[in-house]
């Protein structure tokens, strides 16, 4: 079921201050920068191997900002990449995993779900089908 590690997400403050030490640290100085208003928030991607490292700074007030209101900056999210997202999400809901909500549109039209927060350890964990900007 589970392919990969799609991408993990890290919620900073300030994106543009964050941007400078994590280019230099991944040798990469152009990440792909793109908003998800949606979301509440703005983004900058590098690409490490076959996942993507994604920088997130909530903008307004929605689930990013309130998770860094609660638990400061650090590790948001952790996505795994599946083949087919609903096939996935049949096999952990029989498996006793619940989901969060409905698949909805994320980077790079990658298709994304929410596991239930509830049983995760405090980890956002989430499922990811890739797109053609994988």
């Amino acid at each position: 079921m589970i392919r990969a590690i799609h991408h993990i997400n890290i919620l900073v403050r300030d994106i543009d201050e964050s941007l400078p030490r994590y280019s230099h640290i991944l040798g990469d100085s152009a990440p792909i920068r793109e908003d998800l208003p949606a979301r509440g928030a703005t983004t900058a991607r590098f690409k490490v191997g076959d996942t993507w490292l994604v920088l997130v700074q909530p903008i307004g007030d929605g689930v990013p900002a309130q998770t860094l209101a609660a638990r400061g900056e650090g590790v948001f999210l952790l996505s795994f990449e599946v083949t087919d997202l609903d096939i996935a999400t049949q096999e952990l809901r029989e498996g006793g995993i619940g989901v969060a909500g409905a698949p909805r549109s994320g980077l790079a039209d990658w298709r994304v779900l929410d596991l239930d927060p509830g049983t995760q350890s405090g980890l956002t964990l989430q499922l990811c089908t890739a797109s053609k900007h994988r």
